[in-house]
């Protein structure tokens, strides 16, 4: 099916559309004969004109400059993917984000306090834990107490290999080649994402320095290999637990959660719910396997 030959118009007339004055901040004005936007409106909002608005919805006006874009985003309340769209149909390159994220957005951070009962962590791109559950801290030990640093799971699968069976985040079985193949695949979307980001840079090339595996993984190339799954986690209150993982991504603000959850009436979703009842505070280290 071939695209609208005015694509770019069809997309901004559709977004136009489906705004109301109270989602950009502007008072009503009148009775209206159809939803969203008026052109005006969102013209002004862009810092355009309305002419040159109405040439581009109309198609008269097809190569809107960068800044023009970006300010149509910015005034349509795009998200990200759309962003990308809209500079595609407007004949440019999306644009490419400068650092990643290291803040927690307060929609995923309402999420997980509604999840307090369920070991739950939210990584970086980059996979440093930025933020956690009470029930993580008790399954895999309080990462409170490490540096931001020390929270990468990169540097503590391929950098930090002693320290395997202490980390606050590390299931006994993620140093398989799989999870270790998924987790260099993820890093590689993050290095296209962010090519100019030099903390980025300095874990690969540093993890890089220190690994053959990472090295080796990293040459390969290879992409699309699965983070989740069940993981083996040794716990010196509970013995061996077996819970599957999920990884979660939030595209508009490049988080990943991460979940461990038990099959319910298993002896693991047993073993769970002793852990979530001791509601232990202090780090519990994990036993190697």
């Amino acid at each position: 099916m071939s695209l609208p030959e005015n694509s770019l118009g069809e997309a901004l007339r559709a977004w136009r559309d489906r705004l109301t004055t109270d989602d950009v901040g502007l008072p009503a004005t009148g009775r209206r004969r159809t939803a969203g936007l008026r052109r005006e409106e969102l013209a002004s909002l862009a810092g355009i004109s309305v002419d040159y608005l109405l040439r581009l919805e109309q198609g008269r006006a097809r190569r809107p400059s960068r800044p023009v874009v970006a300010s149509i985003a910015r005034a349509l309340r795009l998200t990200g993917d759309e962003a990308c769209h809209l500079h595609l149909v407007a004949g440019l390159l999306p644009p490419v984000p400068g650092q990643i994220p290291q803040e927690v957005p307060p929609s995923v951070d309402r999420l997980i306090s509604r999840w307090g009962d369920i070991p739950v962590g939210v990584f970086s791109a980059s996979w440093t834990l930025l933020t956690w559950t009470q029930s993580w801290a008790t399954l895999l030990g309080d990462p409170g107490a490490r540096p931001l640093r020390e929270r990468n799971l990169v540097r503590a699968v391929f950098a930090e290999p002693s320290a395997a069976g202490r980390s606050v985040f590390f299931p006994t079985d993620q140093t398989t080649v799989a999870f270790k193949a998924a987790l260099v695949a993820d890093l590689r979307l993050a290095r296209a994402a962010y090519p100019g980001e030099k903390e980025l840079d300095e874990l690969i090339q540093g993890t890089a320095r220190v690994s053959a595996d990472f090295r080796e993984l990293w040459a390969t190339a290879t992409l699309g290999s699965r983070l989740g799954g069940r993981k083996r986690i040794q716990h010196r209150l509970v013995g061996e637990i077996v819970l599957d993982s999920d990884v979660l991504k939030v595209p508009d603000h490049d988080v990943r959660i991460v979940t461990f959850t038990a099959e319910p009436g298993t002896p693991d979703a047993e073993k769970l719910d002793f852990l979530r009842a001791t509601a232990v505070r202090t780090a519990l280290p994990l036993r190697a396997g």
